[in-house]
């Protein structure tokens, strides 16, 4: 049975496809076409999704999207009737996504077939049980708590559920326009990081702020039994594009969100690019601060009523490491399964396996234990593309390739790391990676000039162990999927200096040789050599989506001032070329 989801017409779109349940290829379309966050249709994901397992559209037996236009409608309803100003809005929404319903004529289009040669049936889910169901039926539990927060989706911003079985039980909505999501886009876009995704740059400049704001946000958005209110009169009204709007050419443009009030108490926004005052950082800190304190009434509202140490989560909003690493502290819950494309991509993901356990009632089989879902690509492949850019390298086998690398970190010279299947989510995961040495003082400045052109307040990722981590960090629990920041150990910080954050914390991967055994022994080969269990790992990639094909790679390598590059079994050095 093949069941092929899809995110479509939304940010990020994104195709995965299922063979017998087993999700067997997923990609969000931006890697594909190069334009990020590309929200139109992915025909080119869907393409791949069938060439993964060598079918046709023709040979699909469902098709579920992770969005849903008739649900919570008479929500919409009422709310535009309270505010008929609002309402021509309304309807040419809902016009326009009805027009962009129509699924077999747009996978005709795309894929260049006659309508009439397809035979899938058609689901449609509601965005957050599509979210929520992305992580629980790729978690290894029977049951547990279940949640999913971002801007919005189908009119609902927060969901909570119980999860038992093969069945997602909601048990509470919060609908728009109150949205934790929102709260976060409305600040960061008044400290002026006005594109969308950019609410995971000013998580990492909060630290640098003060408590000088706190109590004033706090007004913004206050706690309430079941969820939460905004204060309206901070944000601009909603519109029908709920916060944003999708371009022509599929670029997601963010609309204003904050409204003059925010610059009568707090003085006129930061312009994109000019320097970062003391108060931006402040406005940061309280509202990463303000945040995490909904979070957590969130989640223990939510363990009251499902009282067990499981929670999944995923949602945009699922992003925020910081708070995910103090769930342990600050909640009842002792485990998190968060899905590795906790934004929308992941909802491709979630409307699939929901479709395939929750509606055909299929038994739950297989847990996903790494992200590595992507194309992959051959030796000779790869040859061939290093030859046409004309580069000298040399082909090695697996251990002289590992101890090649591990010496290059070791000395302090940035590698490209292009191996196997790419990851899907986010974050690089040690498959479509630059690795470099933790514990050098000055390896995050050299990253930025040299490479990645970050802000210098963005701190770099360190990928430990698993076996490790209790040794480096506070907490023990498990991030394979880069989720989580916790605190590093106060003698262990000099080690890791390159990743320490300024609140002396890391957004950890930890890598298992189950999980990924190549990159394990990566790590391995460098912990012989430093004695250190721990690489730098940052996404490969200079301003533009995660490298996805050898050309890709090769291009940024030799357009960077990156030393080395280790893709398949070749190794590439600057000094030779």
């Amino acid at each position: 049975m093949l069941i092929l989801g899809l995110n479509m017409f939304h940010a990020d779109a994104s195709a995965a496809i299922l063979q017998d349940g087993e999700v067997v290829f997923a990609v969000a379309e931006e890697r594909l076409n190069r334009r990020k966050h590309f929200a139109g249709f992915p025909a080119l994901a869907v393409q791949a999704c069938l060439d993964a397992v060598g079918a046709k559209i023709g040979d699909v037996d469902h098709v579920a999207v992770g969005q849903d236009s008739s649900a919570n409608l008479s929500k919409k309803v009422q709310y535009a009737l309270a505010n008929p100003a609002r309402m021509l809005n309304f309807i040419k929404l809902r016009q326009r996504k009805e027009s962009l319903r129509d699924l077999r004529s747009l996978l005709a289009r795309a894929l260049d077939v006659a309508p009439q040669s397809m035979r899938f049936q058609e689901h449609h889910l509601e965005h957050h049980v599509a979210h929520i169901a992305s992580a629980y039926y790729g978690s290894p539990w029977e049951k547990s708590a279940g949640f999913s927060y971002d801007g919005s989706g189908d009119f609902v911003s927060t969901m909570m559920a119980r999860c038992q079985g093969n069945d997602i039980e909601v048990l509470e909505r919060v609908f728009l326009p109150h949205s934790l999501g929102s709260f976060y886009t409305m600040i960061c876009e008044f400290i002026g990081y006005n594109r969308y995704g950019d609410e995971g740059k000013v998580m990492g400049l909060a630290p640098y702020g003060k408590d000088t704001y706190c109590e004033q946000i706090r007004k913004i958005i206050h706690a309430k039994d079941g969820g939460f209110e905004l204060d309206l009169e901070f944000f601009m009204p909603l519109g029908s594009n709920q916060g944003m709007e999708v371009l022509a050419d599929g670029t997601v443009r963010l609309a204003r969100h904050f409204s003059d009030r925010m610059i009568k108490w707090f003085g006129p926004p930061r312009e994109p690019h000019a320097e970062i005052t003391q108060r931006d950082m402040d406005l940061a800190h309280a509202m990463q601060h303000c945040f995490e304190e909904i979070c957590f009434h969130l989640f223990n509202q939510l363990h009251h009523r499902v009282p067990l140490e499981n929670l999944v989560m995923a949602g945009g909003c699922a992003l925020n490491s910081v708070v995910n690493g103090k769930i342990f502290d600050r909640t009842p819950f002792r485990q998190t399964w968060i899905q590795p494309a906790a934004g929308d991509e992941g909802l491709a993901i979630g409307a699939a396996l929901h479709t395939y356990h929750s509606v055909l009632k299929q038994p739950r089989r297989r847990e996903m234990k790494n992200s590595s879902l992507g194309p992959e690509f051959s030796d000779s492949r790869i040859a061939a593309d290093l030859k046409q850019a004309n580069l000298q390298y040399r082909k090695l086998d697996r251990q002289p390739l590992l101890d090649a690398v591990a010496g290059q970190i070791a000395a302090g010279n940035i590698t490209g790391w292009f191996q196997g299947r790419m990851e899907w989510g986010p974050r690089a995961l040690g498959n479509r990676s630059i690795v470099a040495h933790p514990g050098l003082p000055n390896m995050k400045q050299i990253l930025n000039a040299r490479i990645k052109q970050r802000e210098w307040f963005r701190p770099f990722a360190p990928s430990i162990l698993v076996e490790r981590q209790h040794e480096y960090f506070e907490h023990n629990h498990p991030s394979p999927f880069m989720m989580h920041v916790y605190k590093i150990r106060p003698e262990k910080r000099e080690q890791l200096c390159a990743v320490n954050h300024v609140d002396d914390t890391g957004r950890l991967q930890s890598v298992s040789r189950e999980e990924n055994p190549l990159y394990y022994d990566l790590i391995k080969a460098f912990e012989r050599r430093m004695g250190i269990p721990v690489v730098l790992n940052t996404s490969f990639n200079e301003n533009e989506p995660i490298v996805c094909q050898p050309a890709e790679a090769i291009d940024c390598f030799r357009r960077t001032r990156m030393d080395a590059l280790a893709i398949g079994s070749y190794l590439v050095l600057k000094t030779e070329n």
